[in-house]
């Protein structure tokens, strides 16, 4: 699968947000978007071209795919099966987005960013319902529990995480008990609840051209 292997920062000024794709240095002033808070390359600070409507639909999908880490054709299949299910098709993609189980190893505090949790899963740290799973886009269901084995807790990395995590808070829709870590999927999240910079809206009207 092709996989983006250039600096993440670089998407982050692309669309002129942070995606909190780093981990902690999202969080820390080494963050590019607060000293360089324009496109990259040699015309990043040039005079800004004027977006069409499309143009905006377009950096809206880019910019929820780079947030949680898809390419294009697993986008897409995750926006057909939310089209596809009764109810808001925008709530349903962005919910069916955070019940990856990437997604919800992040949110749960076991891993810094969404990058780290997938190598947490492919290197089989993640167990769902007593049960390893070491595929990323595997689809949490309400109530499952989600824990790391037993040798994870020795990782250097996923104990930087817990402690992070325990700062940062988790996701109300979540419960996480990180002394033992483990947690539970309680309920799919509401939009309140989600990213308020996310205009879900944008991507449902480009996907409907």
């Amino acid at each position: 699968m092709a996989r983006y292997l250039e600096a993440k920062c670089r998407l982050c000024r692309r669309e002129g947000e942070k995606l909190f794709l780093k981990g902690g240095k999202c969080y820390s002033d080494k963050c590019p978007i607060e000293t360089r808070p324009y496109p990259p390359g040699m015309h990043g600070q040039g005079r800004r071209a004027k977006v069409s409507d499309y143009g905006t639909q377009l950096r809206e999908k880019q910019k929820v795919k780079r947030i949680y880490g898809l390419q294009e054709k697993q986008f897409l299949r995750c926006f057909q099966i939310a089209d596809n299910t009764d109810g808001v098709t925008g709530l349903n993609l962005l919910q069916r987005l955070e019940s990856r189980l990437d997604n919800v190893v992040f949110r749960m505090g076991f891993a810094s960013s969404r990058t780290e949790a997938r190598q947490v899963v492919r290197h089989k740290l993640i167990k769902v319902d007593g049960h390893i799973v070491n595929i990323p886009s595997y689809n949490v269901k309400v109530g499952a529990l989600v824990e790391l084995v037993d040798s994870a807790a020795e990782q250097l990395r996923v104990k930087a995480s817990l402690e992070a995590a325990g700062q940062r808070g988790i996701a109300e829709w979540l419960d996480v008990d990180l002394t033992s870590q483990k947690g539970v999927f309680r309920e799919l999240p509401v939009r309140d609840q989600l990213d308020p910079s996310i205009r879900e809206q944008l991507i449902v009207e480009l996907y409907s051209k």
